[in-house]
């Protein structure tokens, strides 16, 4: 590649894959950074290559196993055609220049176009207990279920709302896991009034269904519209405590040993932050989001974004938009679209991108995150478990008159400036400041990236990306 078309895509999930695929189809040759050490990104996640256990794709992704195939078979044969580098952390980002670690290297990785096709996270709110051994987040209950074969827990309880919540039951489930209960904050009249625009992607919104009613033959307990009182136990998990609907203002106690908890997803934005991009607040997903125009291109030129690292879509509007954005930058670069099966032209992926957006609407209205929920949280609840900052630290703060905007309370009390970079306890700290000040989450702020976006060694060596070509293919993850 020459240093005029020096195009570096970050992510091989669902968007990178099929950005890298349409890329390669014009005749270029990307780069594309993985954190994963395998392909797929966290809804097709690969078992390692070598994990000493197997689990057919059908028993891994259930109904979608033949896009995961799909997924999969496409990058193994674009490697030759690609400069792919898995187990590689994008860290930073400034303006034409990527910092990444690998092997314990610290690898400066020049672009003159960057696809960020960073993925998402989930968005956690927490819960008295929440910390406890034995509580997960229900994208790490996935990956020790994709990559390492076991289940979280050997009675297991799933919390919060969120299609994810249904799927990971079934999952774990399907998989030999005991899970006791569902329990969805989100009442079913939300759902119920959802259904016309969950409707429009019917083939989605039926396998939803079917999850439920799936769950409930098996004897897995379903409630809804639930309230999280907290989770309990000394050295690790022992029993979630909790309030239905049904039963007033008593709550009950289900024993259990472990607990899977999340309100959704969050896109993951640290990078286009650090490359400089707009934001605008985006109330579907209820975060901040970079601006982009209708193929992918940000504020920043030679900078798109693709997949749930541009907002909440899903794995097939991610496989759309990372062809699309692949697109734009041949449109920019001023060469032909590729031709040929798989291919499809720019006004057609824009149409079905706005088909599943309208869906994505119905989910948010379905499965919105409790209101309100920062009101009861304790004041020795903690918020940021990386800096151990409880509710009572930052209301204190805030009704102090100190801070009204969540960079000057992350200055002030330390929030957010752990090893998770705000990723466990930015929305927390949000929806408290939201809820203290009586601002809606749009005008308290955005919390500022920061490089590194993850933790990075002090004792990594710094190698500069042309370098590596000096460095023997076998030794380079010595």
């Amino acid at each position: 590649m020459s240093d005029e078309r020096r195009i570096v895509i970050v992510g091989a999930g669902p968007a990178g894959v099929r950005a890298a695929e349409t890329l390669v189809a014009a005749g270029l040759r990307p780069i594309v950074l993985d954190e994963n050490a395998r392909w797929g990104g966290q809804i097709y996640r690969q078992p390692p290559a070598n994990g000493g256990f197997q689990r057919s794709k059908k028993t891994l992704y259930g109904f979608e196993a033949h896009k995961a195939d799909a997924l999969h078979t496409t990058m193994a044969v674009l490697l030759p055609q690609l400069d792919y580098r898995p187990d590689t952390l994008a860290w930073a980002c400034e303006p034409g220049r990527l910092d990444t670690l690998h092997a314990g290297r610290e690898i400066r990785v020049p672009f003159s176009h960057l696809i960020i096709a960073s993925g998402a996270t989930d968005r956690v709110l927490p819960v008295p207990g929440w910390t406890l051994p034995g509580v997960y987040t229900l994208g790490a209950a996935q990956v020790a279920l994709k990559s390492q074969g076991c289940a979280i827990g050997q009675r297991v309880v799933l919390a919060g709302t969120g299609p994810l919540l249904y799927l990971v039951a079934y999952q774990y489930v399907k998989a030999g896991a005991q899970v006791l209960a569902v329990l969805d904050t989100s009442p079913l009249s939300r759902q119920i009034a959802a259904a016309p625009k969950l409707a429009r992607q019917p083939s989605t919104f039926a396998k939803g269904l079917y999850y439920v009613g799936w769950l409930k033959t098996r004897g897995v307990r379903i409630e809804r519209n639930v309230t999280l009182v907290g989770v309990h136990g000394e050295q690790g998990v022992c029993a979630i405590e909790f309030r239905a609907s049904t039963t007033g203002s008593s709550t009950e106690t289900l024993a259990c040993d472990a607990v899977g908890i999340s309100f959704g997803l969050k896109p993951e934005t640290q990078l286009a932050d650090l490359a400089g991009c707009r934001f605008r607040f985006d109330a579907t997903n209820r975060c901040w989001l970079p601006e982009l125009d209708a193929a992918g291109r940000s504020s920043v030129q030679g900078l798109y974004l693709a997949g749930d690292g541009a907002g909440i879509a899903g794995a097939d509007a991610a496989e759309l938009a990372g062809r699309r954005v692949a697109l734009a930058l041949l449109d920019d670069l001023g060469m032909a679209h590729p031709r040929g099966a798989g291919m499809r032209d720019a006004a057609s992926l824009e149409s079905s991108l706005k088909r599943i957006a309208v869906f994505r609407q119905g989910i948010e209205t379905a499965f919105a995150p409790p209101k309100h929920c920062a009101a009861q949280w304790p004041d020795d609840m903690t918020v940021c478990r990386c800096e151990e900052i409880d509710a009572g630290t930052l209301r204190r703060c805030i009704r102090g008159g100190e801070a009204s905007e969540i960079n000057r309370l992350k200055a002030l009390t330390r929030v957010g400036m752990g090893r998770c970079q705000g990723r466990m306890c930015g929305e927390a700290a949000l929806t408290l400041l939201a809820e203290e000040t009586g601002k809606p989450l749009a005008e308290v702020g955005r919390l500022r990236g920061q490089a590194p976006i993850k933790p990075i060694p002090l004792s990594a060596e710094m190698v500069a990306d042309d370098d590596l070509a000096e460095i023997p293919e076998e030794a380079r993850d010595e």
